[in-house]
């Protein structure tokens, strides 16, 4: 099976005016392409052009194959069921309907594969691990938890082969062995071109190329994240030296300036005290007078335009170089005494208590009970200054601006208020943005930011899945932000990564069954 997709000068805007991207070009053909950016880049755009949901305003699209899509977000609030989701509801219903005798003519025209549907069915199940009990292809799909959910539309894939595979965020909501399935699959599974969209870091290292939206505009580099990494700070070490280069240049056209004037100055006033003086004729004085002062507008305006030259170099190379909005914190607030009590709870024959500026990461079989458990160390804790980002960034208020959303969790002034906004990235006019109308990116800054700088500051920190959906930049600035953080700090999720790079101290491992929970607490490193 052979799959391509090409974008000969795509670009798409939207009615309001609004342009996201314009002239991207490139062709994939039966690779595994990572397709990054930062939230609000224009991914999801770009991934319903090529599946044909959008249309471009600008340029082709063209796709060979047909193409099997897993979304994002997979809704489980419907009345859908585990047959829905893999597709095959309609083909059981007329199997269903031949072997009672009230075949329709359209179900007589069912095909030898078509009478194995649900034997296939359960055997992509199986192999994606998710469990087969009899009555699983009816299992409504509001009982499932978002991993189990991901991995059925995994299934879902590779039940019917694609020539064109699209993989949303595939690793949001996999406990660590779904995780190691799907990059088993990744690496084995799909025939033909499989472009991914994820901020996962393992996953983007199985990838063949990848492509890089930022600023409107479509890059590719050739190999996995790290090899897309290497290019990168060779590029910034590039830029960077020319922006050094470029401000010496101009130091040195400013000092030839400065120079050149005194120069001038000197021979003007020499002309003037010679005519002063009347040393010379006073046609000559004259002239050397008019003289000076032609060579005087002269010098300025050619050092000038070196300056203004100079002064467009820098500007050019500083466009160069890239800056991702930083965060930069002091957080001594949040510190808490070494052997200080901060949460009490009882699991199991077990009793969990958190002392202290402890790292820990809570982790587990998707549904086990990992937000359950959560939520009781929330209610147990033994101070009230408790910080909670939950998996979804719904601590704005859509309705208020940035700045009025920090206003209602701090007593600082406007003035303070916007300092710190500023460590997070936020400058000028953009505090007064309505949180409805932040990019995701920008909406997870302002959500940190409202947890970690509210007063009094958080001693415990409790995050559920914090890096869902978080592009690669704003999965760094929370990194930062952690890094800075001196309190307690309980996080659940897969994301070894992250657990390494915030110094993980202890690990809760959950097992068994919701019902039944078992918890083994065990220190780290």
């Amino acid at each position: 099976m052979s799959g391509t997709v090409r974008l000969s000068e795509v670009g798409f805007g939207w009615p309001d005016g609004e342009r996201v991207f314009g002239g991207l070009d490139g062709t994939w053909t039966d690779q595994r392409v990572g397709l990054i950016g930062a939230n609000g880049s224009g991914k999801t755009t770009l991934l319903r052009l090529i599946t044909g949901e959008l249309a471009p305003t600008e340029g082709a699209v063209t796709v060979t194959g047909r193409i099997a899509v897993l979304p994002q977000t997979i809704a489980t609030v419907d009345r859908r069921t585990v047959a829905d989701l893999l597709q095959i509801a309609p083909v059981r219903a007329a199997t269903g309907r031949v072997l009672a005798g009230r075949a329709t003519p359209a179900d007589l025209e069912l095909s030898a594969d078509d009478w194995q549907v649900e034997d296939r069915a359960l055997a992509e199940l199986a192999r994606v691990g998710v469990p087969t009990p009899p009555g699983i292809l009816d299992r409504p799909l509001d009982t499932l938890s978002g991993g189990e959910a991901t991995m059925i539309g995994i299934a879902a894939t590779l039940l019917r082969p694609a020539e064109v595979t699209v993989l949303d965020e595939p690793t949001n909501n996999l406990d660590r062995a779904a995780r190691e399935r799907l990059f088993q699959l990744v690496t084995e599974a799909w025939p033909g071109l499989l472009i991914i969209v994820s901020h996962d870091r393992e996953l983007l290292e199985l990838v063949d190329a990848i492509a890089e939206l930022q600023d409107g505009r479509l890059r590719q580099f050739g190999g996995p994240l790290s090899a897309y990494r290497a290019a990168l700070a060779g590029e910034q070490e590039v830029a960077e030296r020319a922006v050094r280069d470029a401000r010496a240049v101009l130091r040195r056209e400013h000092r030839q300036l400065v120079d050149a004037q005194v120069a001038l100055a000197r021979r003007q006033r020499y002309a003037k005290t010679d005519y002063a003086n009347k040393r010379r004729p006073k046609v000559i004085m004259k002239l050397r007078a008019q003289e000076a002062e032609i060579s005087a507008g002269k010098y300025r305006l050619l050092h000038e335009g070196k300056l203004d030259e100079a002064r467009d170099e820098v500007r050019q190379a500083e466009s160069r170089v890239r800056e991702d909005p930083a965060i930069r914190l002091d957080l001594p607030g949040t510190e808490v005494p070494e052997r200080a009590r901060l949460a009490e709870l009882a699991v199991g024959d077990r009793t969990l208590i958190i002392r202290g500026p402890e790292r820990i990461a809570v982790t587990g079989a998707n549904g086990i009970g990992k937000t359950t458990l959560l939520s009781r160390l929330a209610q147990s804790a033994a101070t009230d200054r408790i910080g909670w980002l939950p998996q979804r960034l719904d601590l704005l208020d859509d309705e208020l601006t940035l700045l009025q959303n920090l206003a209602a969790v701090t007593t600082a002034d406007d003035h303070e208020i916007r300092a710190r906004l500023a460590r997070f990235g936020f400058r000028g006019e953009t505090v007064q943005r309505r949180a409805a109308m932040l990019s995701g990116g920008e909406r997870f800054r302002g959500t940190l930011a409202t947890l970690l700088l509210q007063q009094p500051p958080p001693q415990l920190l409790i995050m559920d899945e914090p890096t869902n959906n978080l592009d690669l930049t704003s999965v760094e600035q929370l990194i930062t932000g952690l890094t800075d953080y001196r309190g307690a700090l309980v996080v659940a999720g897969h994301d070894h990564d992250l657990f390494d790079a915030i110094g993980i101290t202890r690990r809760w491992q959950l097992t068994g069954t919701p019902d039944r929970l078992r918890l083994e607490d065990r220190p780290v490193g």
